[in-house]
């Protein structure tokens, strides 16, 4: 993958499509801080007291604030933007099912591997998987648009 400065932040460009095969993976780890919960809850609007309050999380089934569910799933476009298949890249669709809390303090391992590739449209479609303590917390499938080293004729 070139990772040449070109005014992209340092990333140049990612993987192209000829370059993908099934099976390639990579990961990133991120410890999730209550900065972080408090800047995604400004960002995204999501106030829920289940993110900011410690009183109001003591009465859930969690007993303590738990980390926006969308946090969590940005560690998906975090690899797919930077990583696999990198920069860009273009998304298309992503389907989450949460399996399990993050709390403040865990650091969640967002893994993703490229399950097929359609060449006639240039599209990969990833396994996404976010683990803490090696346990899935949310799982899904991205489906992604690379470009192609070459445009076809």
């Amino acid at each position: 993958m070139t990772r040449n400065g070109n005014g992209s932040g340092g990333l140049g460009h990612g993987y192209y499509f000829e370059d993908l095969a099934v099976g390639m993976e990579a990961s990133y780890a991120k410890k999730i801080t209550n900065e972080d919960i408090l800047a995604f809850a400004e960002l995204s609007g999501d106030v829920n007291p289940i993110h900011l309050s410690d009183e109001f999380a003591a009465s859930t089934i969690f007993k303590k604030r738990i980390a926006h569910g969308f946090l969590t799933g940005s560690l998906f476009s975090t690899v797919l933007g930077t990583k696999l298949p990198g920069p860009g890249c273009v998304y298309l669709s992503q389907t989450m099912k949460f399996r399990g809390p993050v709390f403040v303090g865990d650091e969640v391992v967002a893994t993703l591997k490229i399950t097929a590739l359609d060449p006639d449209k240039a599209r990969a479609t990833l396994a996404c998987d976010c683990s803490v303590n090696g346990k899935t917390v949310l799982e899904g499938e991205a489906l992604m648009m690379v470009d192609r080293r070459a445009p076809r004729q």
